[in-house]
């Protein structure tokens, strides 16, 4: 008998309903991307969930009307068993879109067996297109082999291919033209995104950026302006057909009024909200002491009841 899906949209008491799950995999990376926020995940956490309990939460979660997931970090390709983390995934009845973001540098290997593994789209950071800044940048002289794997996904026929670009104070703001020839030549789609920090620290101050100037740009020059469902964000068509997204997530109270996602952090506990953690609920204990299905449910819905917008 084929299974069937509740249809359920399950929505926090700011009426936002929960589409997508960001599920962090693991917290190793082999980058060191110096303003990198680690998804939000404080604790050095070396537990790790298994595929079977990644595949378990899923499914929990599509029960709730979740369609959307997207696999991160870390870096999720350090782990041995990604291609059947994304097979057992991509299997789970009601999920639509499964996509992973990526530092690059195991993507040239990966790609196709992620594919074929049922993976729909990928996210690569990169945020310069000059090898020495790369290098600056995450800690790691990778750039060649980060653009080899982005090529390769395009040929592997993930699609779309987004280029995240955190934008750097004094680092990479004057690349801008060049990323944005370099996504419509390539056929990708450019991500501009804000430094986001929880709190505005000293890396804040010294390297954030405000978009304003940028996305005027943008509208000025955009022959069609599309506005996402998820964060309200926008995505410019320019005339030389590329194109861009800016993610606004610092003090904008419009991206957090629509949003529709929630968090897992890489040891199995939902997080709500990206900018707190003193709010999560813990789903991978009560799965390693037997919870079901049903007592799952309720702590996905207790994580929800307590989701509040961070800028308001």
């Amino acid at each position: 008998m084929e299974e069937k899906v509740v249809e359920l949209i399950l929505k926090d008491d700011y009426g936002r309903p929960i589409e997508n799950i960001r599920m962090s995999v693991t917290q190793r990376c082999n980058f060191k991307c110096f303003y990198c926020h680690g998804e939000g995940q404080l604790s050095n956490s070396y537990v790790e969930m298994s595929p079977e309990e990644i595949e378990f939460i899923v499914k929990v979660a599509a029960s709730l009307g979740v369609w959307g997931v997207k696999l991160t970090g870390g870096e999720p390709l350090l782990r041995d068993d990604i291609v059947e983390i994304v097979r057992r995934v991509s299997s789970v009845p009601g999920i639509k879109d499964l996509s992973l973001t990526t530092n690059g540098f195991f993507l040239k290997e990966y790609a196709r067996q992620l594919r074929e593994a049922g993976l729909s789209r990928v996210n690569v950071s990169l945020d310069t297109l000059r090898a020495e800044r790369f290098k600056a940048i995450t800690g790691v002289d990778a750039y060649e082999r980060v653009i080899g794997g982005i090529i390769e996904a395009k040929n592997a026929g993930l699609n779309p291919i987004k280029v995240n670009m955190v934008l750097l104070r004094g680092i990479n703001e004057d690349e801008i033209d060049e990323m944005i020839n370099f996504i419509r030549e390539n056929g990708l789609i450019l991500q501009i995104i804000e430094l986001e920090r929880p709190y505005e620290d000293a890396l804040y101050m010294r390297y954030h950026v405000s978009l304003d100037d940028i996305e005027g740009r943008l509208k000025r020059e955009a022959k069609k302006i599309i506005v996402r469902e998820m964060h309200h964000r926008k995505k410019y068509i320019l005339d030389n057909r590329a194109e861009v997204e800016v993610v606004r997530p610092m003090h904008n109270t419009e991206f957090c009024l629509h949003c529709n996602r929630i968090r897992l952090t890489s040891d199995g506990k939902l997080k709500p909200c990206l900018f707190r953690n003193n709010n999560l609920v813990d789903l991978l204990s009560p799965i390693r002491s037997g919870a079901d299905e049903r007592q799952l449910r309720e702590l996905f819905i207790r994580a929800v009841k307590i989701r509040k917008p961070f800028f308001t």
